[in-house]
Parts: C-alpha cells; sequence; structure tokens
C-alpha cells in the first residue's frame, strides 16, 4: 500500500471534518442570530453529505485492506479512519440535534442571555481543529494537550444545567425552553467526548499507548512532562 493513497484517505477526512466543524458552528450559531434557515440547512443539506461520507471512506477502508494487506502502523491508521468518519458522523448527529433545539427555540423568548453556551462552542470548535490537525500531522504532543479541554467543556455543562434548573424551578413557563437548551449543551459536550477519542486513538498510532488505560503510568507521565518542560 503506498504512502499517497493514505493521505488520500486523510485528506477525504479532513474535507469531512470541516463539514462536520461548519455543521456544528451553524446549529448554535443559527441560535444566537436568531436565524432558522442556518439550522434547517444543517439538516437538511449537511448532514447527508457527511452520511455518505461515512460509507464511501469506510467502503475505501476496507477495499484497501482487501487489497493491499496493510501491516503493523499502516493497518491501524486505515482502522483509525474507518473509526474516524464513524466518529465524525456521530458528531453530526449531536449538530443535527443542537439545530432542531435551536429551530424551536428561535421562535420563542429567551430564557436568558446566551452566555456559557458560546464560549461551550467555542471550546469544542477548538477541541476538534485540534485533533483533526493531531490526526493528519500525526502529532501526539497535540493529541495529549487536547484531552484536558474536554474537562472544561464539561464544567461549562454542568454551569448550565445549575443555571436552567434555577430558572425552571422559578418559573414552570420556561420548562421547555430550557430543556432544549439543556439539549444543546449535553449535545455540545457529546461533541467534546467524541474529540478525545480521536486524540487518544492518535496517541496510540504514534505512541503505542492506550491512553484511557495509562493515565497513572509512570513513564508516560514522564514523557508528557517532559513535551512540557520549556526549551
Amino acid at each position: 500500500m503506498h504512502e499517497q493513497q493514505v493521505n488520500e484517505l486523510k485528506q477525504k477526512i479532513a474535507k469531512t471534518a470541516a463539514i462536520v466543524r461548519e455543521m456544528i458552528d451553524h446549529s448554535l450559531q443559527s441560535l444566537i442570530l436568531r436565524n432558522a434557515p442556518m439550522a434547517k440547512r444543517v439538516i437538511t443539506e449537511l448532514e447527508p453529505l457527511v452520511n455518505q461520507a461515512e460509507i464511501d471512506i469506510d467502503e475505501e477502508c476496507i477495499n484497501m485492506i482487501a487489497r493491499f494487506h496493510p501491516e503493523a502502523k499502516q493497518l491501524r491508521i486505515v482502522m483509525m479512519i474507518s473509526k474516524m468518519v464513524s466518529d465524525l458522523e456521530r458528531m453530526g448527529d449531536h449538530s443535527v440535534n443542537i439545530a432542531e433545539s435551536s429551530v424551536y427555540l428561535i421562535d420563542r423568548p429567551p430564557v436568558k442571555p446566551l452566555i456559557d453556551l458560546p464560549h461551550m462552542l467555542a471550546e469544542t470548535l477548538k477541541m476538534l481543529d485540534d485533533s483533526i490537525l493531531s490526526f493528519l500531522n500525526e502529532d501526539s504532543k497535540l493529541a495529549f494537550e487536547v484531552l484536558p479541554h474536554d474537562d472544561i467543556v464539561d464544567d461549562y455543562r454542568d454551569q448550565i444545567l445549575r443555571e436552567l434548573i434555577t430558572y425552571m424551578v422559578s418559573n414552570a413557563t420556561l420548562i421547555d425552553a430550557s430543556i432544549q437548551l439543556i439539549r444543546i449543551a449535553e449535545n455540545l459536550e457529546k461533541i467534546a467526548d467524541v474529540t478525545s477519542n480521536i486524540c487518544e486513538e492518535v496517541i496510540y498510532i504514534k505512541e503505542g499507548k492506550i491512553i484511557m488505560h495509562s493515565k497513572h503510568d509512570k513513564e508516560w507521565i514522564n514523557k508528557v512532562e517532559a513535551w512540557h518542560k520549556p526549551a
């Protein structure tokens, strides 16, 4: 199997990730801007593109394994690409959920000013950008640096949940809209979780470490600390 063929698969992943990034961004920006057509485009135009990309890339991975019988690192990369396109499709599904909630909320009075959700969106998009970049460059250091940001996204989700519970308790007429806002936060958090999975795969490909079971591994911790020492 030639390196060029692997690189072509990587570029297809990058193009699919760009569509998913647009879906994530526009699904919430549509609410911020009160722009229902933007949200509906996520559902009707962009999601089918990602669904088709999953089918096409997964089939290409299967064909590549059948034709070339890749081994060792190349096999791991092809298998990771197959998993990544499935992960990206899941992110697209979560974006559709956000877009649906945005469509519901756009025609209703705001529950509260949107403060934490835009910050949560920015953090999630940065995680996605860096996870894809770490994959394309096989950069395990960048992949590791993404992982702590999942906790930041979790904190935003928890803060939003606490605040909206207070609103619902004080005013029952806000319950339905508040539940939709919570749904948006939960879907953003799930997208961040999937980006963490991608980073863990990058670390495995590059370092041969299964990071989810290696967080207390002394050798691994020493390596991470060395990455962050001043030059």
